[in-house]
């Protein structure tokens, strides 16, 4: 492959396209930007390259149009795509199910079965599955790749992926964990493992965003994670309510009358921290319990007792833990969730120095010295994974 091979990363979200231009080689972002509010009034492209930003409206009625913009932006602000060495486009997809281990080279059959999966995660595939064509049709001389987010968790043990119902019925209707966010946890694992210097670390990563998860990984190879047969499983979210007796569905929906939809919604968009607070962001919760808002206070109750329930149980089943990582939006920046986490986790061997956890920046660890488990700090890069990856299958 030359040097200086490029990787256009496309994350295409329902209403977005966030792209990155990426030398995997390097780790360099060449150009960034994102295209918000497509299909709707409003919709505008940021793109950033070479320290040069430019954000404008544009007409995006659907991603067609989007990516257009996209890669218009890319001829006349730069870099020129055809001037780059683009070696592939790294598409993130959300849900690979059990036909989906590895990064995939896309073709019709690929994208056939994307769209066969989309049941199981319906507010992403289908998103995904368009940035896809879209891009195919735009740039059909490049080869482009599907990676995705369940791939890492392919190899969790089967009494982690295992729900313990009638197994026809779930073997019948692909019913099993098959978790989200892979790519981050692999990437941030791995990230660990070359700070402290081992492979054989015992470790759980808090992946703690508007979409939260957790997952245990051992010797690189993971062995437990809280999302399951959709995103919704697991920790408390921005606006997802994570777990609950499956019963409160039936409930509703006989009680409150509510629809399958309805429901849907409900746990999905209307839950978790929105739904306790009528916050999703973290920082809006946090000003709510400082100026005395009692749902807010009890909101960070749940939310860090959640955390602290799979940290704990996660221990159990590796046989202690090494190091505990925060990462995402609310792991990297919200030092007092970060002390709340770890409070009471002494009898772990895990601890935090106060002045580490409020100060630094980037990866780091935030334990004391002599901590017999370490507490790091350590930013996630799913577009250098993606780009990593995509470049490993067409090189």
């Amino acid at each position: 492959m030359t040097a200086g091979a490029t990787v256009l990363v496309l994350n295409c979200g329902s209403s977005s396209i966030k792209y990155e231009l990426v030398e995997p080689d390097t780790g360099r972002r060449r150009a960034h930007g994102i295209v918000e509010r497509i299909g709707q009034s409003g919709a505008r492209l940021h793109h950033t390259s070479n320290d040069h930003e430019r954000d404008r409206s544009v007409d995006a009625p659907g991603h067609r149009r989007a990516l257009a913009h996209i890669l218009h932006a890319f001829e006349t602000d730069g870099p020129a795509l055809n001037n780059s060495a683009l070696a592939g486009v790294g598409h993130r997809v959300v849900m690979g199910g059990v036909e989906f281990s590895q990064p995939t080279l896309i073709d019709d059959a690929v994208e056939t079965a994307i769209e066969t999966l989309s049941p199981l995660a319906p507010l992403h595939n289908p998103a995904n599955l368009a940035g896809i064509r879209v891009a195919r049709t735009a740039m059909p001389q490049i080869p482009h790749v599907a990676v995705f987010d369940t791939a890492f968790f392919a190899d969790l043990p089967d009494e982690a992926t295992t729900y313990a119902i009638d197994r026809t019925i779930a073997a019948a209707h692909g019913i099993r964990r098959y978790g989200f966010h892979g790519t981050s946890h692999r990437y941030v694992s791995g990230r660990v493992a070359e700070l402290l210097g081992r492979n054989d670390l015992r470790q759980i990563v808090l992946h703690l965003g508007n979409g939260a998860s957790a997952a245990a990984v051992v010797g690189g190879r993971p062995m437990a994670t809280t999302m399951g047969l959709t995103p919704l499983e697991g920790l408390v979210m921005g606006s997802r309510s994570g777990d609950l007796d499956p019963a409160i569905v039936l409930y509703l929906q006989r009680a409150a009358g509510l629809s399958v939809d309805e429901v849907d919604t409900l746990l999905n968009r209307h839950s978790g921290l929105v739904g306790l607070t009528g916050h999703s962001d973290m920082r809006d919760v946090h000003a709510g319990a400082e100026g005395g808002d009692d749902a807010a206070r009890l909101a960070l109750d749940v939310y860090v007792r959640r955390i602290k329930h799979y940290v704990g149980g996660y221990a159990a089943i590796m046989g202690g833990i090494d190091a505990l990582t925060f990462t995402a939006g609310v792991g990297e920046h919200d030092a007092g969730i970060r002390a709340r986490v770890v409070d009471g986790l002494g009898f772990l061997g895990l601890r935090i120095d106060p002045g580490r956890n409020r100060s630094g920046d980037g990866e780091r660890v935030v334990s004391p010295d002599g901590a017999t488990a370490s507490v790091l700090v350590v930013p996630t890069d799913e577009e250098l994974a993606i780009a990593h990856d995509t470049l490993s299958v067409v090189g």
